[in-house]
């Protein structure tokens, strides 16, 4: 915890010639949450055909945390490879937010990858009110309340699906490796499934992905929310390329709703 108050504190200090001042300047928009509280905890087992090949794991810390003046949601994401796999493809990726707890939009993204000695380490800061972003020292202008990988989840799961229709396409828009993509979630159906917390009744979505370089078709990912306030991912299913993915949930904590879990 030290530490990272460290890095926090250096990431700051180093990007805040063009943030200080803005912070300040517009309350900005407010997003109501009925979806989630601080210390929430969901743990995923992840799936590479039929091998268990790691797990995933999502934090909101247990309090807010203040930057800039603005309180923040401070939510943590780690992968780590298991088994077989971790001895031929090593992963321990780490991926950090702090966001607006009112905007619903982020402040800072961290981001730390390493995957088989692939490595990635990106920081990134905000400025919602003059819509730029801060990239490891590289300024550039973006779209008003853009999301960052992390965010865009927690902002998604705050929107209304109570009259969602199958064929309907929700967006967010979210900065990727300095890219700047439009990710549009299709609702497909309402199902019922078994895991390892019980049988949740679920809505089916298929985000649109970009088909070529992992996916051969843009339908090849669905997702499994759960039909309830609390809209947490449930199962997520790939094809690619080389193969299929899945991703099932093994625990969670801390919701701030019941759960549709059925008996």
């Amino acid at each position: 915890m030290k530490n990272g108050g460290i890095r926090i504190a250096f990431i700051i200090f180093h990007f805040s010639f063009f943030t200080f001042h803005s912070f300040a300047q517009d309350k900005g928009r407010t997003i109501k949450n009925d979806a989630f509280k601080c210390g929430e905890q969901i743990v995923y087992r992840i799936h590479y055909g039929f091998v268990d090949a790691g797990q995933a794991t999502i934090k909101i810390q247990d309090s807010l945390v203040s930057i800039m003046g603005r309180k923040t949601y401070h939510i943590v994401g780690t992968g780590i490879s298991t088994g077989v796999v971790n001895t031929v493809f090593h992963v321990d990726d780490r991926y950090e937010t702090y966001m607006d707890a009112q905007s619903m939009s982020p402040l800072m993204f961290i981001r730390r990858v390493n995957e088989g000695g692939f490595k990635i380490k990106q920081d990134m800061l905000f400025d919602q009110d003059y819509h730029m972003v801060n990239s490891s020292g590289k300024r550039y202008k973006v779209p008003p309340y853009i999301q960052d990988m992390v965010s865009a989840f927690y902002y998604s799961r705050t929107f209304d699906y109570s009259d969602e229709k199958p064929g309907k396409i929700d967006s967010v828009v979210t900065l990727v490796d300095d890219q700047v993509w439009s990710l549009k979630i299709k609702f497909v159906r309402r199902d019922t499934i078994s895991s390892d917390v019980g049988k949740v009744a679920c809505m089916v979505f298929e985000p649109m992905v970009q088909k070529g370089r992992i996916f051969k078709h843009n339908d090849d990912l669905q997702v499994w929310i759960s039909d309830d306030k609390n809209h947490i991912p449930i199962r997520a299913q790939a094809n690619i390329l080389v193969g299929s993915i899945k991703m099932d949930i093994m625990s969670w904590s801390g919701l701030k709703n019941k759960a549709a879990v059925a008996k």
